[in-house]
């Protein structure tokens, strides 16, 4: 069976001499694992379409069960070349999507996801090359991408009792006042700035988010929270991670 869709491709890996698995997030089909043969051959037909990061048309063909399908055609809409063209900007895209291939289930549909992903591509790679923009709007990914799939960390007061507090549990994923987290271990304290500014980039348009302006000091808070939450969450640091500017 002949499957056609959009694609974002987020990873490739050698396969033999000349072939490719290719693992996309498809608009139709989720996440895809396909078999690229002759991919990686000088005069392919594939050409520079399964690039990380590209988003294509593509074909693939196998059963619906299929473990492996095979890929047959990847036409380039928007290679994303501005992005693999700034090294910093891209190891901090590369970030989001070992995010991304570490929560989702194989051949789950994720819509939302797929449109997430590319708007944020887009708005890398359409407002330039600025170091602040860049950590901003992966911030924003990782936020809204921890939403749609179910473990976002819950800041809108106490998680127990709806009280006050801003004291992060990490264990919880969430924050709890005084009364709620005896007898619990140390707690990450946040600050109102950064709690506001998660509330911000949750519930703001992505389209409108352009508007948004946050001093460095309150993105490396969000980040640090973000990161140990994530870290926590998947019991792993994301190897990417290593691979950023400080």
């Amino acid at each position: 069976m002949l499957h056609r869709t959009e694609a974002i491709i987020l990873k490739t890996m050698p396969f033999s001499e000349a072939d490719l698995i290719v693992s996309a997030l498809t608009l139709e089909y989720g996440l895809v694992k396909t078999f690229a043969k002759s991919s990686r051959k000088t005069k392919s037909r594939f050409g520079s379409s399964l690039e990380p990061l590209t988003y294509v048309r593509t074909s693939f063909w196998g059963k619906e069960d299929a473990a492996l399908p095979r890929l047959t055609q990847a036409d380039i809409i928007r290679p994303f070349q501005k992005i693999r063209d700034r090294m910093a900007c891209f190891f901090r895209v590369m970030e989001i999507v070992e995010l991304t291939l570490g929560f989702l289930i194989e051949r789950e549909v994720q819509r939302d996801v797929f449109h997430l992903l590319l708007s944020i591509l887009m708005k890398i790679e359409d407002e330039g090359p600025a170091n602040d923009r860049d950590v901003l709007n992966t911030l924003l990914y990782k936020i809204r991408f921890l939403d749609a799939v179910g473990y976002g960390p819950r800041l809108e007061g106490c998680a127990r009792c709806g009280g006050s507090g801003y004291n992060f549990y990490i264990a919880q994923g969430s924050i709890l006042c005084g009364a709620c987290a005896k007898g619990m271990d140390s707690p990450v304290r946040l600050s109102p700035g950064m709690i506001k500014s998660y509330g911000t980039l949750r519930s703001w348009e992505v389209s409108k988010s352009a508007r948004i302006r946050l001093s460095r000091t309150l993105l490396a808070e969000l980040s640090d929270m973000l990161d140990a939450h994530i870290r926590y969450t998947i019991a792993k640091p994301l190897k990417t991670k290593a691979f950023q500017p400080s």
